[in-house]
């Protein structure tokens, strides 16, 4: 590669770099002056002129791109220029903060040109096209969720206004038994004892007390307000089925050239599917995908491995070790010490979507009987559950990182064997600081049962 230096000592190491300041109606682009003698340009937001932009770049030898992440109005700039063969990175605004006085749009491109040139930028994380489209999909499919989960909440306050007490007696009024009674209601059937006949099978509740709970006060005005609700529900779940075929497309684009592995998919660890999971073999098509089975992670559905997939994507090298996925996802300590001093250790706040997954397994995990969930117990016990969530969270992303990057089976230990490293972890521990005390640590070899008779 050719190196020079430039005016301030610093070594040249993309001569042929841009920087550009993406705005909502126009992008400042600034190439080196060497390449252009009109070195910054200002380009309108639209398709053509971004067109345009990719040509100038071509025409003055520009072949690496620097650009701001700002909110989505960089997302075409972006797509065009890396299709028309660019080599384009994208850079945090937090990082390339103007020093005071500078501040112009023009000063941020020339400001990013220069930084970039000497390859003094660090490119944020973006997947690769696939990834990113089915990224796309599953993002839009959480939207249309929660939009149909306000229509639920619209249900439950009609009924109540009705006095009648569905949510009290079934666990979710989205299920079968709640939808059979809630449709029942809005096509006129008003006998409490006929609505109870829905009752499902795996109902706690017996028809007696759902009975109960339908005995209510019917009102047309609400009855028409619950019809509503459940007509906008149905159309969000048609529009969740739809976006589960896109999804599914997806994964099949992304799997043409890959091989599935000849170690057949290995026994589900739940019987039950996981809930909003898209409605195809979402296992299968990830098994393909990655070679190796991530719902044995404790706390990964296959709904949740999908969408960590969408997140982080399948390639790990973007990550030189688990330490450098760990503080991308923001679950490392801080580090801000100043005359030697630490002032302070907290993580950093995030948005990334990928932490919050990891964030929700650690609290399942740490209701379930296995060496993760003696883990969170432990440290919940000890610090806080703030931060046994945190803790339990990195050690899920170690074992993604690890599982994705090397191909290694993930052996569930059990409770045990973790309270059995920890056990022996404090005897050691123990053992040193008796030693250093002039002391020997011996072990009790009368049992319990004994000494409780003498005493």
């Amino acid at each position: 590669m050719t190196s020079k230096k430039g005016s301030q000592g610093f070594s040249v190491v993309h001569p042929h770099a841009a920087g550009i300041d993406i705005g909502a109606t126009f992008h400042i682009v600034a190439v080196s002056p060497d390449h252009d003698p009109t070195p910054v340009r200002k380009f309108q937001s639209f398709t053509t002129d971004l067109h345009s932009l990719s040509q100038w770049l071509r025409e003055v030898g520009v072949t690496s791109v620097a650009m701001e992440s700002t909110g989505v109005y960089y997302i075409p700039v972006f797509e065009i220029l890396e299709s028309d063969g660019f080599e384009v990175i994208l850079v945090n605004a937090r990082e390339v903060k103007q020093v005071p006085g500078r501040k112009t749009d023009y000063n941020d491109a020339q400001w990013l040109q220069k930084l970039h040139q000497f390859e003094l930028l660090r490119a944020s994380f973006r997947p690769s096209e696939q990834i990113a489209s089915l990224r796309a999909y599953l993002r839009h499919r959480e939207r249309l969720i929660e939009y149909s989960a306000a229509h639920i909440q619209h249900m439950q306050k009609a009924l109540m206004q009705m006095n009648l007490q569905l949510h009290h007696v079934v666990s979710d009024i989205t299920g079968a038994t709640g939808m059979k009674i809630i449709r029942d209601i809005i096509n006129g059937e008003r006998c409490a004892a006929t609505l109870a006949t829905h009752r499902d099978i795996r109902c706690k509740e017996s028809e007696k007390t759902i009975a109960a709970a339908l005995t209510g006060n019917y009102r047309d005005e609400h009855i028409f307000t619950l019809m509503q609700a459940v007509e906008l529900w149905d159309f969000y779940q048609e529009r969740i089925r739809e976006c589960d075929t896109r999804i599914e497309k997806a994964m099949e684009k992304l799997n043409q050239k890959k091989v599935t592995p000849d170690t057949p998919l290995p026994k589900a660890r739940h019987r039950t599917k996981q809930h909003h999971e898209p409605d195809f073999a979402v296992r299968s098509a990830l098994y393909t995908l990655t070679g190796v089975d991530l719902t044995q992670i404790n706390g990964f559905g296959p709904y949740t491995a999908l969408r960590m997939i969408g997140e982080c994507g399948d390639d790990m090298s973007k990550w030189a070790t688990e330490k450098h996925f760990a503080s991308w996802l923001s679950l490392s300590p801080g580090n801000k010490v100043s005359g030697g001093k630490i002032l302070s250790s907290k993580t950093r706040r995030t948005k990334n979507r990928a932490t919050t997954l990891l964030r929700i397994a650690a609290v399942n995990v740490g209701k379930t009987e296995t060496a993760l969930g003696a883990f969170y117990r432990r440290l919940a016990g000890r610090v806080g559950k703030a931060k046994a969530v945190t803790a339990t969270a990195r050690k899920l992303a170690v074992l993604f990182y690890s599982i994705m990057k090397y191909g290694r089976n993930y052996v569930e230990p059990l409770a045990e064997y973790y309270e059995t490293q920890y056990r022996n972890r404090v005897l050691s521990n123990l053992k040193k600081r008796a030693k250093r005390l002039g002391y020997e640590l011996v072990a009790n070899t009368v049992p319990e049962i004994l000494n409780a008779e003498v005493s």
